[in-house]
């Protein structure tokens, strides 16, 4: 009895030690070592000692070539088989069972066929490296669902077809598809963000996007079809033919228009006297009402909170003074055009209300209402026009403002895809928000703090009221900083600091919050504070988001991140860097994190 015990505790122990030494998923392992045998690797390759890529191995443990496993040796992140004489084919759906892959690099082998739909199933993939290859075919258009993906380097293929739309890929930083058969326009890029982009040697024709300014013609060389300031072939400038018919049809119409001109304007006059004859009534009531109707307002109905709250001595300024602006809706816009206008309450602070409202140009746009801000309407002007000044593509432009006695009111244009607060402590819509892109947050709003910084200092004016839900993204993506020099909140640590040192507080508060993943109050000194208490009981790995820990960020690098987070928020204001120095040592991490996601990066 006592023999057949220890036989099974034996083989008890030696079960468990087979558990454990295969980490990965069985189905996994058999969906890659499918997709190496569609590679079709020569039989010298298969005989090296420590090939592996066999369904009785587990790739992170026996360690095969070419297969490079996270930290904890759970799941496989890079595979890299280069010049290996592979004469097979892609099997994309095999090797995207693997949802973890950041990187996928087959460059210089002999492999042929099409690029499948499944390359969207690699959800988190980063660098693509197929280049020096016998591809064919068109390049999927779920190639653009895969929103983490930095590097794509499909050259020297015999690849064709239209390019899909690549904007979507907002934070690519490179793409070279030279020496292709690409026939068509040149779809959308972000080209602001990209670092290299080689389409030369296709046969795209049309005109190079007027934002490709950053590249040289040698980026486009090659496609005799392709018209730009930038290569030899200057595109065709559109002629406007004139003739007497189209003369008279013209002038036609531009009599019949004054015709109605002057009809609405006799209407205009009418409505304007009734309306004044009411407005002294009206205003009474909407400085009553005004405490009440923010639920009317949440609720849809179109009557804002808005309003002229008195006559200022029976002569009222009506007109918006609008900045240079890309929203042609807000010119000619007058105050009482956004009293009209259907708004939708939707944020409010301690520094006022904030307002969506969809004006009759059909423009959407935000409407700011400050309160208790003592600042006199030359200041609150001068103010403005001095910010409107300074440019940083970060950085959202005041469009129009308002401003009265008792009204001042900021015009901006809406940001459909909300807020970093939003992104981070809302519903994601089962969005990850990965470290990498945590990480392009934090660089590009600190770069635009420095260049605000840089050109208001002399001015003596900062953001003032710095948090994660001023900080927006637009249509693409890219982050904008908003409510820029609008309000001095005090400090909570030293009535000693200025504008600027305040800032620098709020952002490594925001760094907090894209590290801890947990959300700010009080100023952001709870979350300081429990920052604080954390890492001086050494638990520092206790500080990160769960989501970043399971999806295996760099815990050096997150530790890195801290360090300056916690140099920002210094108790001691003195020490605290500016913000350009911070802007420098955040982009020193992200070029580091670039660099070690694979050693083969330009």
């Amino acid at each position: 009895m006592g023999r057949i015990r220890s036989i099974f505790c034996i083989s008890f122990v030696f079960f468990l030690l087979l558990s454990v030494g295969k980490m990965e998923d069985d189905d996994v392992i058999s969906a890659l070592v499918d997709f190496m045998n569609a590679l079709g690797p020569p039989a010298t390759l298969q005989n090296t000692t420590n090939w592996g890529w066999t369904t009785s191995s587990d790739p992170c443990t026996d360690k095969w070539q070419g297969v490079t496993c996270d930290t904890g040796n759970r799941t496989v992140q890079k595979i890299v088989l280069e010049q290996l004489s592979l004469t097979g084919i892609l099997d994309l759906e095999s090797v995207c069972k693997e949802t973890s892959l950041l990187l996928l690099s087959l460059k210089f082998n002999n492999l042929t066929g099409n690029l499948s739909p499944e390359i969207s199933n690699c959800k988190r993939l980063r660098h693509l490296y197929l280049n020096g290859n016998h591809f064919s075919g068109n390049l999927p258009d779920s190639l653009t669902d895969l929103a983490d993906l930095k590097r794509i380097d499909i050259s020297n293929n015999e690849l064709n077809g239209k390019l899909p739309d690549m904007s979507r890929i907002t934070g690519l930083l490179t793409f070279l598809a030279q020496n292709n058969r690409f026939t068509g326009n040149l779809p959308k890029f972000n080209y602001n963000t990209l670092k290299e982009f080689d389409v030369s040697n296709n046969d795209f024709s049309g005109q190079i996007p007027d934002d490709t300014g950053n590249f040289t013609a040698s980026s486009f060389l090659g496609n005799p079809n392709l018209c730009g300031k930038e290569l030899p072939n200057a595109c065709p400038v559109k002629k406007r033919k004139k003739n007497l018919n189209n003369i008279l049809m013209y002038s036609g119409y531009a009599i019949l228009g004054l015709i109605v001109l002057f009809l609405l304007s006799l209407l205009f006059l009418k409505r304007k006297q009734k309306l004044e004859d009411t407005k002294s009534v009206n205003s009474v009531k909407k400085g009553v009402k005004s405490s009440n109707n923010d639920s009317a307002v949440s609720s849809g109905k179109n009557r804002s909170e808005f309003s002229l709250t008195s006559a200022e001595n029976g002569a009222v300024s009506a007109s918006l003074v609008v900045l240079s602006s890309p929203v042609e809706a807000v010119n000619g816009m007058r105050f009482e055009d956004l009293l009209r206008a259907p708004a939708e309450l939707i944020g409010r602070g301690k520094h006022g209300s904030l307002y969506k409202v969809i004006p009759a140009g059909g423009v959407p746009l935000v409407v700011k209402r400050i309160k208790d801000w003592e600042i006199t309407r030359d200041e609150f002007k001068k103010r403005m026009q001095r910010i409107d000044q300074v440019k940083h593509p970060k950085v959202l432009p005041v469009v129009a403002y308002y401003c009265s006695k008792q009204e001042k009111l900021l015009v901006y244009e809406f940001q459909q895809n909300g807020s970093l607060f939003n992104l981070l402590h809302g519903s994601q819509n089962g969005q990850h928000f990965d470290w990498g892109s945590r990480l392009n947050v934090a660089c590009g709003t600190a770069e635009a703090l420095a260049f605000m910084h840089a050109e208001l200092q002399n001015d003596g004016i900062a953001h003032g009221n710095l948090k994660s839900s001023n900080i927006l993204f637009t249509k693409d993506m890219e982050i904008c900083v908003s409510e820029y020099g609008l309000m001095v909140v005090n400090d909570c640590n030293s009535q000693n600091s200025s504008a600027f040192n305040l800032d620098v507080y709020a952002f490594g508060v925001i760094l907090l919050e894209l590290l801890t993943g947990k959300p700010v109050q009080n100023n952001g000194l709870d979350l300081a504070q429990w920052v604080n208490s954390v890492v001086k009981e050494e638990w520092t790995g206790e500080v990160f988001d769960k989501k970043l820990v399971v999806e295996g960020a760099n815990e050096e690098r997150m530790v890195a991140m801290l360090q300056i987070a916690l140099k920002c928020i210094n108790g001691s204001p003195d020490v605290r860097p500016s913000i350009g120095q911070v802007a420098t040592m955040l982009v020193g991490l992200k070029e580091e994190d670039e660099r070690s996601m694979v050693s083969i990066d330009p």
